[in-house]
């Protein structure tokens, strides 16, 4: 148990300081990659030398940024249309005649994009979430409640959540509703909460749920109570955490003239569309049409969602040059893959900055694929692509390369052995603060 415990203290320290980003369909992985990945782990460790490394708190951050960083180019390439060298960048686009009414992303399968019907969209109403808005108290008076320990039960999704606290003697109001904005935003089960303040110096506890729309059957998404509470009750009625001012609501619309409802202003049509309402139609018979770009037109929004992810992680690299120098080393070999193909890439559109970082002009890359009769320009993007994955990879696999380090002694040559040495050094410097 107590193992156990550790290893969720770590882990949750991992994500909430060094790696607050959410995960994806691409961080999943199948059975073989995984073992191309231990057997990757084994060749590394077998060969590297003995380093003595720097395991300052600056080091730790620098090395799990690098390697999420790494992640995050990586997963860019594979939502462009997969890992795969033959479907790499084949994603296709979704376009809306009617940004302020509707967005859509194609999230169907690539060689089935061609047959995916367009369609028209009239938005009646959005989906809201539940709002709660506690009474307006004075701020800086006294909280109205006696020393001791308080609790309410906060019911959402069939499950109830119990929350206690104490209220010490002399604490205003605003400093309890402060707290307990804390306490219920921190425990994640789904609503959110903070403190509104009015002009007249009074403060009130505003909750509002995460999710939108109502379950067949049910006016609310959450309820607050303390009638059957284990401790003191009277927080609720004091606060007022039981007045809902917004009644959830689901969205409302019409797809190509049929009446349709969803919990949410965000869902999918026919496994094909993820569309996201923005806005409600101004005007009965005002649509927005969803459908797919051009394979062109879908190409060049690839390849500029590739260059705002290469840039991305360029910056992220450069923004640790003046504490570790090595990431310079990053960059150059970045700055390398890019050179490597520069007289093919600015061919086709691309321009190259002083920073390290690209550009690229979306009408002169539609005219030179345009004019590209066998396909060799093309293939250099899906070259250079292929290129940037493998050093995402690299990275992935081995961020402790870019880390200060003090070389200690070479391994015996042909007699070394596989040790655990490089990647105990990475995973340790999340354990260092519990060991």
């Amino acid at each position: 148990m107590t193992y156990n415990t550790s290893l969720h203290a770590v882990y949750n320290h991992y994500l909430t300081t060094y790696a607050p980003k959410t995960t994806t369909q691409y961080d999943t992985h199948k059975k073989s990659e995984l073992r191309n990945i231990y057997h990757s782990i084994v060749k590394l460790n077998k060969e590297s030398p003995l380093y003595i490394l720097d395991s300052s708190n600056e080091s730790r951050a620098f090395a799990v940024g690098l390697k999420e960083n790494a992640r995050a180019l990586r997963n860019t390439i594979a939502s462009l249309g997969g890992l795969d060298e033959t479907e790499m960048l084949g994603k296709k686009a979704a376009y809306s005649s009617n940004p302020d009414i509707a967005t859509a992303s194609y999230i169907g399968e690539s060689s089935a994009g061609s047959a995916a019907p367009s369609f028209n969209i009239e938005v009646t109403a959005l989906a809201s979430s539940q709002l709660n808005l506690g009474a307006f108290l004075p701020a800086s008076e006294k909280a109205d409640l006696a020393p001791g320990t308080y609790s309410f039960d906060l019911n959402i999704n069939d499950l109830s959540y119990e929350f206690q606290y104490n209220i010490r003697g002399g604490e205003s109001n605003r400093d309890l509703q402060e707290r307990l904005a804390r306490l219920i935003s921190n425990a994640e089960i789904g609503v959110n909460a903070d403190v509104f303040e009015d002009d007249k110096g009074r403060s009130s506890l505003r909750l509002t749920s995460t999710a939108s729309g109502l379950k067949e059957g049910k006016d609310y998404i959450f309820r607050v109570s303390d009638e059957n509470t284990s401790k003191l009750s009277g927080t609720v009625d004091y606060l007022g955490l039981d007045f809902i001012s917004r009644q959830p609501s689901n969205a409302r619309f019409l797809l190509d003239g049929e009446p349709r409802t969803a919990s949410s202003n965000r869902f999918t049509i026919d496994k094909a569309f993820d569309v996201t309402l923005n806005g409600i139609s101004s005007a009965e018979g005002e649509t927005a049409e969803i459908g797919l770009k051009t394979d062109l037109d879908s190409l060049t929004e690839n390849v500029s969602n590739l260059v705002y992810g290469y840039n991305s992680f360029v910056r992220a690299a450069a923004e640790y040059l003046d504490s570790h120098p090595r990431s310079g080393k990053l960059i150059n070999e970045m700055s390398h893959i890019s050179r490597h193909y520069q007289a093919d890439l600015e061919e086709i559109g691309f321009s190259f900055e002083n920073n390290g970082q690209l550009a690229v002009n979306g009408d002169a890359f539609k005219n030179s694929i345009l004019n590209d009769e066998s396909r060799t320009r093309f293939s250099t993007i899906r070259d250079f692509t292929n290129s940037i994955l493998r050093k995402t990879n690299q990275v992935s696999l081995n961020p402790m390369e870019y880390v200060d380090k003090r070389l200690v002694a070479y391994k015996n040559p042909g007699h070394n052995f596989a040790t655990p040495y490089m990647t105990s050094n990475y995973s340790g410097m999340l354990f260092n603060s519990y060991c």
